[in-house]
This record gives C-alpha cells, structure tokens and sequence, in this order.
C-alpha cells in the first residue's frame, strides 16, 4: 500500500466522520467501531464546557493535554487536530498568554473544529490546514507538541518526526499519545486500509518508536502505556473487516496499546556543549 493510499483513505474515513458530526448523527463516537480505543479518555470536568461536537468528533487514543503539562504562555501545535477538542483543552491551559494551533489535512475537520471553537468562544487558537509531514509552521516555533492517535496514520513517520523536531524551540517537548505494538503484529493487517484508518495497522513496535525519535534528534525518549488491549479487544474493533477474528484475536492479547510517548529536542545550552 503506498503512502497516497494510505493517506486518501485516512483522508476520506475523517471526512465522513467529520459529516457525521456536522449532521447531528447521535453516538457517542463518529466512527462506528472505533471503541475501546476511543472511549473514557476525558472527564467530565474537561469536556462540560467544550461543545458536544468537538466531544463526538474525539477519535483518539488517548488525552495528551491531561499528560503534556503545559504551562501557561506555551505554544502548542496538535498534529491531526480532528475536531478540534485536545486544542481547545490546550487553548485553556496555555492561557490568554500562550496559543493553541491545531493541523489537519480534511477540509471536514477543520470546517467543525472552527465551528467548536466559535461556539467555545476561545480565541487563541488557530487552525491550520496541512499535512504532518509538511507542518506549516516556521523551524523553532512551538514549546510543545501534542498528537492524539495520528502518528500511526502516517506513512512517512521518519518524516512526521523530523517535521516535529524541526518545529519545536531548543528545549521543546514532544508528548503525544499514539498506538503502538510490543513485538510483531501478522503483516496482512497492516495491509488492511480499514486497518490504518482504524489506528491499529500502521502502529509502530515501541522499540521502533524509540530507535525513529532517536534518528530525528530527540533525547529524554519515554513510551508509558496507559491502555494495553486483550484478545476480547481485538475481537470488537477486528469484527466486520474481513478478518477470521477468531483466528487472529490470540495474536493481539497484550501486544496493542495507547501509549504516552514523550520526547524533548535538546535545548540551546546542550546543543552548545554538544559543538563545543
């Protein structure tokens, strides 16, 4: 499957959740199957201010903002913002002195997440429309980097990570949550684009995680699980994909999990050790 593959299907599956959103379509997820990733991420103190949208249109792994201590005054950037909801929790934890810019590459997406942040009458935030392989952002422009279950959509990760390094300031973190493998997962299903789309095909082995953090120039490199999935996991989001679940479902218990990786870009005064 080839990059452009990958990436229209990711595109069209977003686009449609997106639609469904924006039509008032009732669940509580926009991508039917999506749970248990998906579910109980954000308590209710954090999202009983936001609107339901942004709420809906949540199809993460996990809740970066809760984990990436931001601190007042930070710029953040959301690699794959969706909806909109990790940047407009973010929005309020950096203040009216920091900023909130959120990344999408679905024309859907962006058109509902401004829409949530018009209705949460938050105004330091902007949404951009782009890829995150080519972040539009200039090089050493944001404190932090949060991500929400999109790393592991891309084909290009090197390139994902290369893009966040360029972008974060001397001393900058990256703190995403994201799927990942222990060990190796069968191959037919990361050639499965339901797969990819459904976060599950494209998760990098956390060694492998590590060892492209590395290559891209972070240090500091940590992956905490904090959800790992079992056999009887694997039987709700494989069913209904063409896959024998039955058959497949061993190979799974214990070997998928959302995972806090944190990472940070050396700062000024290591790097000037570094040269001498």
């Amino acid at each position: 499957m080839t990059e452009a593959n990958i990436k229209e299907a990711v595109r069209e599956k977003y686009a449609e959740a997106a639609r469904r959103v924006g039509s008032g379509c009732c669940g509580s997820t926009a991508v039917a199957g999506a749970s248990p990733i998906t579910s109980n991420l954000y308590g209710v103190q954090e999202t009983g201010e936001l609107p339901e949208a942004a709420v809906l249109a949540s199809l993460g792994c996990g809740n970066p903002t809760a984990l990436a201590e931001l601190k007042a005054g930070e710029t953040v950037l959301d690699l794959g913002s969706g909806g909109g909801i990790d940047v407009l929790l973010s929005a309020r934890r950096v203040g009216p002195t920091g900023k909130a810019y959120g990344l999408d590459m679905t024309d859907e997406m962006l058109a509902l997440a401004r829409e949530n942040q018009r209705k949460a009458g938050v105004e330091n935030v902007e949404f951009l429309k782009g890829e995150i392989e080519a972040i539009p952002l200039p090089d050493n422009s944001v404190d932090v980097i949060i991500s929400n279950c999109v790393i592991n959509l891309s084909g290009d990760k090197d390139r994902v990570l290369r893009e966040a390094f360029r972008v974060l300031k001397p001393g900058g973190r990256f703190a995403v949550s994201d799927v990942v493998t222990r060990g190796q997962i069968p191959e037919q299903l990361r050639r499965d684009v339901l797969l990819w789309v459904g976060c599950i095909a494209g998760a990098l082995e956390e060694n492998d995680y590590r060892a492209k953090l590395a290559a891209a120039g972070f240090e500091s490199i940590g992956i905490e699980p904090t959800r790992v999935y079992r056999a009887e996991d694997a039987r709700e989001f494989l069913s209904g994909k063409g896959v024998d679940v039955d058959a497949i479902a061993k190979t799974f218990d214990g070997k998928i999990m959302s995972a806090f990786v944190r990472a940070v870009k050396p700062g000024a005064a290591a790097a000037s050790r570094c040269c001498g």
